[in-house]
Formats: C-alpha cells, sequence, structure tokens
C-alpha cells in the first residue's frame, strides 16, 4: 500500500487500471486498497463539481456553482472525457 500511497501523492489523475499497471496488481485488489484507505480517511476522491474555476472570467454559467453544464472557461482544454480518477492524500490530524 506504501507504493499506491507514493502514487496517489503526486497529483496525478489516474484509472484504476492505470494504477494497477503501475502497482504490477490486478485492479481488483487496487479497488479493495482504494476503498480501505478512502474508509481509513487517508485519502478522498477529488471531484468536479463544477466550481467556478479561479480566473476563468464567466459570470456564473450554468455550471459555475450550480453542479450543472460548465462552460467551456471552467473546463480544461479536451474537457474531461478522458480524465481519471483523482484522489488527495489526507494529513493526518495533528
Amino acid at each position: 500500500m506504501n507504493e499506491l500511497m507514493e502514487l496517489l501523492r503526486d497529483g496525478r489523475s489516474r484509472t484504476l487500471e492505470m494504477l494497477a499497471v503501475e502497482l504490477h496488481e490486478p485492479v481488483e485488489i487496487v479497488k479493495r486498497d482504494i476503498e480501505f484507505l478512502e474508509r481509513a480517511h487517508m485519502i478522498r476522491r477529488i471531484e468536479f463539481t463544477g466550481a467556478k474555476n479561479a480566473g476563468c472570467g464567466c459570470d456564473g454559467c450554468s455550471g459555475c456553482g450550480t453542479g450543472n453544464k460548465t462552460c467551456a472557461g471552467c473546463m480544461p482544454e479536451g474537457g474531461f472525457q478522458n480524465m481519471g480518477v483523482m484522489w488527495e492524500v489526507c494529513r493526518p490530524a495533528e
């Protein structure tokens, strides 16, 4: 699981299949490990909410802040169609 945590720390988006290839593990094992880490609050899935992108310049398209269709100014180039899932490593409670 340490290797998985290291991969998740780099901030890149990946599908479960991509993680499995990088870790040389079956997808089912990676999925199980991800679910465990999420339940343990060690990582959390980052979800696109349609929130206004800083500096996009729009005045509240139908997606900015509403979760509806997002304007081109709030979308990354090429959209989200091929984007994997992203997780962030949570900081331990101090």
